[in-house]
């Protein structure tokens, strides 16, 4: 298995992850979680539209790395997008988190061109 693959699959545990740490941080009612989560303040919020944009960043990425996978895009190109666009994530739920609109943006955009890249990879390699 690539690490682009293994890539995906962090990916795809991080929104389970960052929801995890917003439960953590503050009042949590599990009879009704997605009421009491929209009633929360500061970085449990924060944290918790983090986790929802995990989900919304992940589909796009997941579809390109599998697509640079079938076209056999050089690996090495791939593990090194894939990896840049996890450090990148982690760093961006670290800004929102921090309340650091200013670097969350930068964070997004870069690991969003990652994607981008990944998923134009055949084309260009």
């Amino acid at each position: 298995m690539t690490i682009a693959l293994w890539c995906v699959l962090i990916a795809g545990l991080m929104p389970i992850i960052v929801a995890g740490l917003s439960k953590a941080r503050g009042n949590y009612d599990n009879a009704d979680p997605r009421r009491s989560m929209l009633e929360t303040e500061g970085m449990q919020r924060r944290l918790y539209d983090a986790h929802n944009n995990c989900f919304e960043a992940f589909p796009l990425f997941a579809a390109g790395v599998i697509m640079a996978e079938i076209y056999e895009t050089p690996g090495s190109t791939i593990d090194a997008l894939a990896v840049a666009f996890v450090v990148l994530r982690v760093l961006y739920v670290a800004a929102y988190a921090k309340d650091r609109a200013n670097a969350r943006s930068i964070l997004w955009t870069a690991a969003l061109f990652c994607t981008i890249a990944i998923f134009t990879s055949p084309a260009w390699s």
